[in-house]
């Protein structure tokens, strides 16, 4: 069955995509799987990996939104998932590659958004992105202390998801612009929702380059990405869809993620500051898992490892057994 696979692959896919066969392996050899294609198999591992669950009770941008429908950072992902693999798709290229980057590229992620990612980079001597804390979760975290032990492609993939990332393949370059697309657009949505935004806000060039709406949007960026990239060596934007994303991106950052943060800003760094202080000054109170890698890698960096695996609420319940006083007690 794996071998129909690779098959189609070398029939259908671009010169430029990664063949499954042509993987540059695992860092531990492993027996191959009969059915599933080493990209499979990772994209497998992230989707049952703790770290994976934890991600549907953390904050994207907006902290406890009152409604049922906003994005929490388990659909961002699959938002970037989707998108992904609709360029992977398109321009011919490794599909379950593209959905396994995606779906691994946030397991880093803090509580509290990106407000939680700034207050433990402040924190910690040996700072702090998330993107390089998603590599260590599938590398060394999960399965307590073994690691996921991922394909080179997948892991460099979610290393270099970011804006000024440099991914070795083009299904990390898909993601990567995926990423942007994803929550840039469904962050539009959510903030007209919760009503920090009105429609006439938006900045008018980019709205009649994209589109009003998101799905017009994310369609219209699809189709420009493909229409500039197929056949090439490359995924990227034409010049004018890249700058009106950036234009929407700046925006958003004025107007919507600096205000949003503000709202937690105080109380995210003083939870965070507080729990980080006393995990530092008590190692011994870690769960036994972050204990056992205190040797080699260092306090600061190993509190920073169970801060971040925190989703909000569990951060919160922490935050309130540690320092508020129970009723009752003396």
């Amino acid at each position: 069955m794996k071998e129909k696979i690779y098959e189609r692959e070398r029939a259908y896919l671009s010169p430029y995509a990664c063949l499954s066969e042509k993987t540059k392996g695992r860092e531990r050899e492993e027996t191959p799987c009969t059915m599933r294609t080493d990209f499979q198999r990772d994209r497998d591992r992230i989707i049952y990996s703790k770290a994976f669950l934890r991600l549907k009770n953390k904050t994207q941008v907006f902290f406890a939104p009152d409604g049922d429908h906003y994005m929490s950072r388990l659909t961002h992902t699959l938002d970037v998932s989707q998108i992904a693999r609709s360029l992977a798709r398109c321009l011919s290229l490794n599909e379950d590659l593209a959905e396994a980057i995606a779906l691994g590229h946030d397991l880093g992620h803090t509580p509290f958004g990106h407000v939680g990612e700034r207050v433990l980079n402040k924190l910690a001597p040996c700072g702090f992105k998330h993107n390089r804390q998603s590599l260590r979760v599938v590398d060394k975290l999960e399965k307590d202390g073994k690691g996921l032990n991922l394909t080179y492609e997948v892991r460099d993939g979610i290393l270099n998801h970011t804006k000024h990332g440099t991914p070795h393949t083009l299904e990390g370059e898909a993601v990567s612009l995926a990423d942007r697309i994803a929550y840039i657009n469904h962050d539009i949505e959510d903030a007209l929702r919760a009503g920090f935004l009105e429609e006439e806000q938006l900045p008018a060039e980019a709205i009649k380059v994209f589109g009003r709406d998101t799905s017009a949007r994310i369609n219209t960026a699809i189709l420009d990405i493909y229409r500039e990239s197929d056949g090439k060596p490359y995924v990227r934007m034409s010049a004018e869809k890249a700058e009106a994303l950036d234009s929407l991106r700046t925006f958003m950052f004025e107007n919507v993620y600096e205000r949003a943060n503000k709202l937690i800003q105080e109380s995210a760094e003083r939870m965070l500051g507080e729990l980080y202080c006393y995990f530092v000054e008590r190692p011994e109170a870690l769960p036994a898992l972050y204990r056992g890698f205190l040797a080699e890698d260092g306090v600061e960096r190993v509190v920073c490892d169970y801060l971040s695996s925190m989703t909000d609420k569990y951060a919160i319940g922490v935050f309130k057994r540690l320092f508020v006083p129970r009723e009752g007690s003396v």
